[in-house]
């Protein structure tokens, strides 16, 4: 009786170049998928309709990036220690600084945003009250 796998590492695999093509793909981004994708539709429709089902099916043409699983990746190695207490130290600090900055610019380009929005209300409001004050020439005139 046969005990081996039936794709050892001795074999070739046969999923193994789509696997490859995948995390090709992946490596490059969003638009690698849709140029594929469109070369599959203009050599053999079925090939592009395949690609845009898989696509769909697995998200990617809703994501951001198609990089997320390396992003999530760095984003833990960051926030992670590094061993070394007098870095962890000064990255903590380095990292609530910029949420600091971060927060007052976002509470800054709110305000920002409200004085435009109030200006130009004040402008309309100045606008109409003109208008309401010019004399009126709507009574129809008669000639003698």
């Amino acid at each position: 009786m046969n005990t081996a796998l039936p794709y050892s590492s001795s074999s070739a695999q046969p999923m193994g170049w789509l696997y490859r093509a995948e995390s090709w793909l992946d490596s490059k981004g969003k638009g690698a998928w849709i140029a594929a994708m469109v070369l599959g539709f203009i050599f053999f429709w079925p090939v592009g309709l395949a690609l845009l089902a898989y696509m769909i099916w697995s998200k990617r043409m809703f994501k951001k990036s198609c990089r997320n699983r390396t992003n999530t990746r760095h984003l833990s190695t960051v926030m992670s220690s590094s061993g070394n207490s007098a870095f962890d130290s000064y990255k903590a600090e380095t990292l609530r600084r910029l949420e600091e900055e971060q927060h007052s610019f976002e509470t800054f380009l709110q305000r920002l945003r409200e004085a435009k929005d109030k200006a130009e209300f004040d402008d309309f409001m100045a606008d109409r009250a003109r208008a309401a004050a010019a004399p009126r020439d709507d009574s129809p005139r008669t000639e003698a």
